[in-house]
Protein backbone atom coordinates (compact mmCIF):
# COMPACT_ATOMS: atom_id res chain seq x y z
CA UNK A 1 0.00 0.00 0.00
CA UNK A 2 1.09 3.19 -0.82
CA UNK A 3 1.87 5.71 1.89
CA UNK A 4 0.85 8.92 -0.55
CA UNK A 5 -1.50 11.44 0.31
CA UNK A 6 -5.12 11.08 -1.11
CA UNK A 7 -6.42 13.39 -3.74
CA UNK A 8 -9.66 12.94 -2.68
CA UNK A 9 -11.97 15.75 -1.25
CA UNK A 10 -15.01 15.27 0.93
CA UNK A 11 -18.02 17.14 -2.08
CA UNK A 12 -21.03 16.51 -0.26
CA UNK A 13 -23.34 13.92 1.89
CA UNK A 14 -26.06 12.48 -0.18
CA UNK A 15 -30.11 12.62 1.68
CA UNK A 16 -32.29 10.60 0.11
CA UNK A 17 -35.93 11.96 0.49
CA UNK A 18 -39.36 12.22 -0.94
CA UNK A 19 -39.19 15.37 -1.67
CA UNK A 20 -35.50 16.77 -2.27
CA UNK A 21 -36.88 20.79 -2.57
CA UNK A 22 -38.77 20.95 0.51
CA UNK A 23 -35.95 18.97 2.49
CA UNK A 24 -33.19 20.88 1.20
CA UNK A 25 -35.24 24.89 2.16
CA UNK A 26 -35.36 22.63 6.04
CA UNK A 27 -32.06 22.15 6.33
CA UNK A 28 -30.74 25.86 4.85
CA UNK A 29 -33.39 26.82 6.73
CA UNK A 30 -31.95 24.82 10.22
CA UNK A 31 -28.43 25.13 9.38
CA UNK A 32 -28.38 29.15 8.09
CA UNK A 33 -27.14 27.91 4.77
CA UNK A 34 -27.31 28.41 1.12
CA UNK A 35 -29.16 26.75 -1.34
CA UNK A 36 -26.07 26.67 -4.56
CA UNK A 37 -28.04 24.69 -6.90
CA UNK A 38 -31.52 24.54 -7.03
CA UNK A 39 -32.63 22.00 -9.17
CA UNK A 40 -36.25 20.22 -8.12
CA UNK A 41 -34.96 16.79 -8.47
CA UNK A 42 -31.32 17.25 -6.51
CA UNK A 43 -30.82 20.38 -4.86
CA UNK A 44 -27.54 21.27 -3.27
CA UNK A 45 -27.28 22.86 0.36
CA UNK A 46 -23.74 24.58 1.61
CA UNK A 47 -22.55 26.99 4.19
CA UNK A 48 -21.27 29.56 2.21
CA UNK A 49 -21.33 28.48 -2.01
CA UNK A 50 -17.57 27.99 -1.93
CA UNK A 51 -17.40 25.91 0.96
CA UNK A 52 -17.51 22.26 0.95
CA UNK A 53 -18.75 19.43 2.01
CA UNK A 54 -22.52 20.50 0.83
CA UNK A 55 -25.54 18.29 1.55
CA UNK A 56 -26.98 16.86 -1.57
CA UNK A 57 -30.97 15.87 -1.42
CA UNK A 58 -31.95 13.45 -4.26
CA UNK A 59 -35.24 11.70 -4.72
CA UNK A 60 -36.14 8.53 -3.96
CA UNK A 61 -39.93 6.43 -4.01
CA UNK A 62 -39.43 4.80 -1.06
CA UNK A 63 -40.00 6.12 2.43
CA UNK A 64 -37.47 5.61 5.02
CA UNK A 65 -38.13 3.36 7.41
CA UNK A 66 -35.10 2.36 9.95
CA UNK A 67 -32.60 4.10 11.84
CA UNK A 68 -29.96 5.61 9.62
CA UNK A 69 -27.01 3.90 9.51
CA UNK A 70 -25.12 7.91 9.57
CA UNK A 71 -26.03 10.61 10.68
CA UNK A 72 -24.72 14.39 11.48
CA UNK A 73 -23.78 15.59 14.95
CA UNK A 74 -24.26 19.55 15.20
CA UNK A 75 -22.64 21.44 18.10
CA UNK A 76 -24.21 24.72 18.94
CA UNK A 77 -21.73 27.58 19.57
CA UNK A 78 -22.31 29.36 23.12
CA UNK A 79 -23.12 33.38 22.89
CA UNK A 80 -22.66 35.74 25.51
CA UNK A 81 -21.49 33.38 28.23
CA UNK A 82 -24.17 31.04 27.80
CA UNK A 83 -23.72 27.60 29.09
CA UNK A 84 -23.36 24.86 27.01
CA UNK A 85 -26.86 23.64 28.13
CA UNK A 86 -28.38 27.02 27.39
CA UNK A 87 -27.42 26.70 24.12
CA UNK A 88 -28.06 23.21 23.37
CA UNK A 89 -31.75 23.60 24.71
CA UNK A 90 -32.24 26.78 22.88
CA UNK A 91 -31.27 25.69 19.43
CA UNK A 92 -33.66 22.23 19.98
CA UNK A 93 -36.33 24.65 20.92
CA UNK A 94 -35.50 26.43 17.31
CA UNK A 95 -35.27 23.21 15.71
CA UNK A 96 -38.38 22.06 16.86
CA UNK A 97 -40.17 25.29 16.10
CA UNK A 98 -39.01 24.80 12.37
CA UNK A 99 -40.61 20.80 12.00
CA UNK A 100 -37.96 18.56 13.95
CA UNK A 101 -39.16 16.50 16.20
CA UNK A 102 -37.52 14.55 19.02
CA UNK A 103 -35.88 11.08 18.16
CA UNK A 104 -35.43 7.28 19.88
CA UNK A 105 -32.55 5.55 18.70
CA UNK A 106 -31.94 3.34 21.71
CA UNK A 107 -29.88 6.51 24.10
CA UNK A 108 -31.25 7.13 27.68
CA UNK A 109 -31.62 10.58 27.95
CA UNK A 110 -31.22 10.55 31.28
CA UNK A 111 -27.32 9.32 30.55
CA UNK A 112 -26.37 11.37 27.45
CA UNK A 113 -25.48 14.83 27.21
CA UNK A 114 -26.57 15.40 23.60
CA UNK A 115 -30.10 15.53 21.79
CA UNK A 116 -31.53 13.22 19.08
CA UNK A 117 -34.00 15.06 16.79
CA UNK A 118 -35.37 13.96 13.17
CA UNK A 119 -35.84 16.28 10.40
CA UNK A 120 -39.11 16.23 8.66
CA UNK A 121 -38.65 12.89 6.91
CA UNK A 122 -37.68 11.16 9.76
CA UNK A 123 -33.65 11.47 9.41
CA UNK A 124 -32.01 11.41 13.04
CA UNK A 125 -29.10 14.01 13.74
CA UNK A 126 -27.45 15.04 16.82
CA UNK A 127 -27.63 18.23 18.95
CA UNK A 128 -24.36 17.87 20.97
Amino acid sequence: MSSSSSSLVWEQVVVDSSDPAGLARWWADALGWVVVSSDDDEPEIRSTPDTLPGLLFVHVPEAKTLKNRLHLDFRPTPVDGESREATQTAEVERLESLGAVRAQVGQDDADVSWVVLADPEGNEFCVL
